[in-house]
């Protein structure tokens, strides 16, 4: 295993752990995240992972829409194309499960559902933005920090129209807002 670095930092939608390893973001975990478990086994280095926390604040400020940081991926290939391709979803657009099935060459069975799943292990949210992949009906579908946090996400970008699916209930996220 790579030595890996984390640090801390609060954020408008609850605080974050951002881990890095071998000079790149390897994650970004929300405080529901199974990966905390596994925090005694790193090393908490603020410094190094300083350009990552400014680029987040930026971007809770509204200030920044993309990110310039080197990532790190350890997925399957499928995984890491499906990964891949969310960093090409634009800052304040989204896009359904489907249309990024086909985007990657996997339009048929079972596309959106694999690209969903993929999307699901994303290891470095909101820089790597599976909150911005949505049901092709409009509706907010899974979010490994839940969906308050995916609507706040979205809300945050400009998406303010989004949805909850029927199925499921939400209230609005009341983390902190900086």
């Amino acid at each position: 295993m790579k030595l890996s670095h984390y640090s801390l930092m609060p954020s408008g939608v609850g605080d974050l752990t951002l881990r890095s390893a071998a000079g790149a973001l390897v994650g970004i975990y929300f405080e529901n995240s199974s990966m905390l478990a596994r925090r005694d086994e790193w090393t908490r280095n603020d410094a190094r992972l300083s350009r990552v926390r400014r680029q987040l604040e930026e971007y809770f400020r509204g200030e920044r829409t993309s990110f310039d940081l080197p990532l790190a991926f350890d997925g399957t290939a499928f995984q890491e194309r499906v990964w891949q391709a969310l960093r090409e979803i634009p800052f304040g657009t989204t896009t359904s499960y489907g249309a990024l099935a086909r985007r990657i060459g996997t339009p048929t069975w079972p596309g959106a559902r694999a690209v969903g799943a993929a999307n699901g292990q994303n290891p470095i949210p909101i820089v790597v933005p599976c909150h911005r992949v949505i049901g092709a009906d409009g509706s907010l579908t899974g979010f490994g920090g839940g969906l308050e946090r995916k609507r706040w996400l979205l809300a945050h970008e400009g998406r303010a129209d989004t949805r909850a699916h029927p199925a499921q209930t939400s209230l609005a996220f009341t983390g902190r807002t900086g």
